[in-house]
């Protein structure tokens, strides 16, 4: 079980992560839509996530929602790496009614984010911008490279949603056992 905090003067997060989990999570960001992605991700993911925020949502929901990416990626890169003995590299396409979101990810200790989702407005007080935000915050603090990309859809819910757990699915594959694999790199080292 891996245990982060982070206090500044816009949020205030706790944080407690088991990657070898079962889908267990308690999340209370204060942020409505965000506390169902992330109950979503740890669902699909298969990882126990529990996360409290207390962050300065009565100017707007960016900086729990940057923060809440950065202390989830701080963690899982305590979590990953040194990385042995894992697939390293996962995929996944989420469809959810009319919209399909893929995640091609790797485990390269290269934080990278190639985020094609072009859609604008909000989900109930959520901005929808915010999730790349979110996803930029995770993928550069846990050193994985993603690339979440819109297929198809036009609900925004669904879209989102779908790229939240196209991630999950991509990281829970990508760290599946396999001792014959050892380091999965030809540099010897992640």
């Amino acid at each position: 079980m891996i245990q982060k905090n982070r206090k500044t003067k816009e949020t205030d997060i706790a944080l407690a992560l088991n990657i070898s989990g079962t889908g267990k999570s308690t999340i209370a960001t204060n942020v409505s839509f965000l506390d169902h992605m992330l109950e979503s991700f740890a669902k699909h993911s298969l990882m126990d996530l529990s996360i409290t925020c207390n962050g300065d949502t009565h100017i707007d929901d960016h900086h729990s929602v940057e923060d809440v990416g950065i202390v989830l990626g701080q963690a899982l890169r305590e979590a990953i790496f040194p990385i042995e003995q894992v697939e390293r590299f996962g995929s996944a396409v989420i469809v959810m009614d009319e919209a399909a979101v893929s995640c091609d990810l790797d485990l390269s200790n290269r934080p990278y984010l190639l985020y094609d989702v072009a859609i604008e407005g909000k989900v109930g007080q959520f901005d929808v911008e915010l999730a790349e935000e979110f996803f930029r915050a995770v993928v550069f603090n846990a050193g994985i490279t993603a690339h979440i990309v819109l297929q198809r859809g036009k609900n925004k819910h669904h879209i989102v949603e779908a790229a939240f757990k196209s991630l999950a699915v991509a990281l829970r594959r990508a760290l599946v056992t396999n001792v014959r694999v050892g380091i999965p790199s030809t540099k010897g080292v992640l």
